[in-house]
């Protein structure tokens, strides 16, 4: 798919100082105060700690992988630059993509010009080998235009060998933390054998993983993913949720919510991105977040 093209120099041009002030102005002051547990935050825009790594984001992120990244492409630059940056003017400092979606460049566009320290940038790499994967984070820092990634995970680990399968590409992401290229290392699995196995390793810093109460587009029954979710958040892991609406929405309101509820009760998610295709859908999901915490009448 052919991507629109846009210069720094253009985009930044064309913003309004005074609004792109107060907007950092707004950010700062609500994403200031940090939380602790999963089940302590109240609001899609607290901050939470990420497990052992210590690093911390917004409990809600936006994503740009919706059916392969195909959704967030067909937006344009233009248009996902002010979707992105209405939610840092929210008060959202979470994104996750990865080089499959194709998004890597359109991030970087949107954050031009942000200050480093207000954004979580999380990718992911497809490597197998450790040479690609050495280039896969210097073409990936390029791409994004920054020096450190916050989190680079191993994506879509399909059988439960990885922790042995791939511990050249793991060698080669922990050099990358060490150097600084890299805060935390990871994975996201498709499979219950390989998100079993992940609950059994030490290795990685952070779990991206499916939940839903649904079933829908997951790696097993919601209460047999949720075990090993939980297993993990008990040994010092960060765990990131998606999927969290399936990839449709689930067609209600309601649903959304209900998910959200689901998610949020089960105490080991510390935040989740959603792929958002607009700013309405955004908006409604912190009102939704600040929802299913509400006290019951």
């Amino acid at each position: 798919m052919a991507m629109t093209r846009v210069t720094r120099r253009g985009f930044l041009a064309g913003l309004s100082a005074a609004g792109a002030a107060a907007a950092w102005g707004r950010f700062a002051v609500a994403a200031e105060e940090e939380k602790g547990p999963s089940t302590q935050w109240k609001r899609g825009t607290d901050l939470v700690t990420l497990g052992r790594n210590g690093l911390k984001t917004t409990v809600l992120g936006i994503g740009t992988g919706t059916v392969g990244g195909s959704k967030q492409r067909a937006l344009g630059t233009e248009r996902f630059t002010r979707l992105a940056r209405h939610a840092l003017e929210r008060g959202i400092r979470y994104i996750d993509t990865a080089d499959m979606y194709g998004m890597h460049i359109f991030v970087q566009i949107a954050l031009a010009g942000v200050p480093r320290d207000k954004y979580f940038i999380q990718t992911k790499t497809q490597a197998k080998t450790p040479e690609l994967a050495k280039a896969d984070i210097d073409r990936f820092r390029r791409e994004l235009g920054i020096e450190t990634i916050d989190s680079l995970l191993m994506h879509c680990m399909t059988t439960g060998s990885w922790p042995t399968d791939m511990r050249p590409v793991m060698d080669v992401l922990d050099e990358a933390k060490r150097k600084g290229r890299v805060r935390a290392v990871g994975i996201s699995c498709h499979g219950f054998e390989p998100l079993a196995a992940s609950a059994e390793s030490d290795w990685p810093d952070i779990q991206l993983a499916r939940i839903n109460p649904f079933g829908i587009l997951m790696d097993d029954k919601p209460e047999r993913v949720a075990a090993q979710l939980k297993k993990m958040h008990a040994k010092g892991r960060g765990v990131l949720g998606m999927k969290v609406y399936g990839e449709s929405g689930f067609g209600s309101r309601e649903k959304r919510l209900q998910s959200l509820k689901y998610v949020l009760g089960l105490g080991c998610v510390d935040a989740f991105t959603i792929g958002f295709q607009s700013i309405q859908e955004l908006d409604e999901t912190l009102d939704l977040i600040e929802q299913a915490h509400a006290p019951r009448a």
